[in-house]
């Protein structure tokens, strides 16, 4: 089945690009609220999830017993931007779990930030582990090592207790299996597993309600949508498209981007989880869907709907600032 075209570029009066799809859309009872294209097709989640693999930190007390606070705790959950405040916040929970920036198994990257990379470069400075977008999930997981008694070395790898643990939340909250065979490896080093999109849609409408999942998770996940939802900064960075969305929402709306064109969203008032991708991976088509599922399913205001259009319907422009085209959502989308 080949996915519909959800969303189009436009230069002039033609269509230059083109994005393909898949979107679920599941209510907390695991019902189909919307499908288009090929839903059943299994994807790698990748960072979409990362708030779902801080639930065993926080819901076995050891975000507690260490105190980290919120703005950590959503760092944990965070695909960022390498910006001062996000190193200086990986380091302190490094910090509290008494373990050092070198016990980070997530490599190194220059930020992802552009003034922030230039800054270090301009110091002459390398970036270091702390700079990777991932350095807050591990240094969650060098917590959840340290909370379980176990050694963090390693805890990268698919047999290690941390990802173990893991493993099991995630297949808890989807329904669907996490076995080897469905295994790859992250760009942190991790397993990521591939499943279908309304596993993960499934898998947020769960972690945005409570429903169908234990209490203590229910108090987890509360905690950590409060912690993302008082810091969504923490969770990518300035002008990015899921801190912009929570800063807008703040709890009525929880988003995580993924790579390679996948996007998951919690909308805890109505009991919905979101999950898409795009095929061509791009993160533009990706952001552009992600918007008019929310403003197609939200209760919305004028200024809301205004702001969530800014991203359906985007201006191109140039390098002189003259507008050439748009990004825009088809009819395939819009229906």
């Amino acid at each position: 089945m080949e996915n519909p075209v959800l969303v189009e570029a436009t230069r002039g009066n033609e269509v230059e690009s083109r994005h393909r799809g898949a979107v679920s859309v599941v209510d907390a009872e695991g019902a189909s609220v919307l499908a288009i294209g090929d839903v059943e097709c299994r994807v790698f989640p990748r960072s979409a999830v990362k708030a779902l693999q801080a639930l065993p930190l926080v819901e076995g007390g050891f975000a507690e017993k260490l105190r980290l606070s919120d703005a950590e705790i959503a760092l944990a959950c965070a695909s960022h931007s390498g910006q001062a405040e996000h190193v200086a916040t990986a380091a302190s929970v490094l910090r509290k779990a008494g373990q050092p920036p070198g016990c980070l198994e997530c490599g190194s990257h220059w930020p992802l930030n552009e003034e922030a990379a230039r800054s270090l470069a301009a110091s002459g400075q390398q970036p270091s582990a702390l700079h990777n977008n991932c350095s807050g999930k591990h240094a969650g997981f060098v917590c959840l090592a340290c909370g379980l008694g176990v050694d963090p070395q390693g805890y990268v790898r698919p047999e290690h207790p941390v990802q173990q643990a893991v493993r099991a939340a995630l297949e808890d909250l989807t329904g669907a299996s996490h076995a080897p065979e469905a295994r790859g490896t992250d760009g942190c080093s991790i397993p990521t597993y591939a499943v279908p999109l309304p596993s993960l849609a499934f898998a947020f409408a769960k972690f945005g309600s409570g429903l169908g999942i234990s209490k203590g998770c229910v108090r987890a996940a509360e905690r950590i949508r409060h912690a993302v939802a008082k810091h969504p900064l923490m969770v990518a960075g300035t002008g990015r498209f899921d801190t912009l969305v929570m800063e807008r929402f703040g709890e009525r709306v929880f988003v995580k981007t993924g790579a390679e064109g996948v996007h998951c969203a919690a909308l805890p008032e109505l009991g919905y989880g979101v999950a898409l991708k795009c095929d061509d991976g791009a993160k533009r088509g990706a952001e552009a869907v992600m918007a008019g599922v929310i403003a197609r399913f939200l209760k919305l205001d004028e200024n809301d709907r205004r702001f969530l259009e800014g991203f359906v319907r985007k201006p191109i422009s140039n390098w002189n600032g003259i507008r050439v085209g748009e990004v825009r959502p088809t009819e395939a989308l819009a229906e």
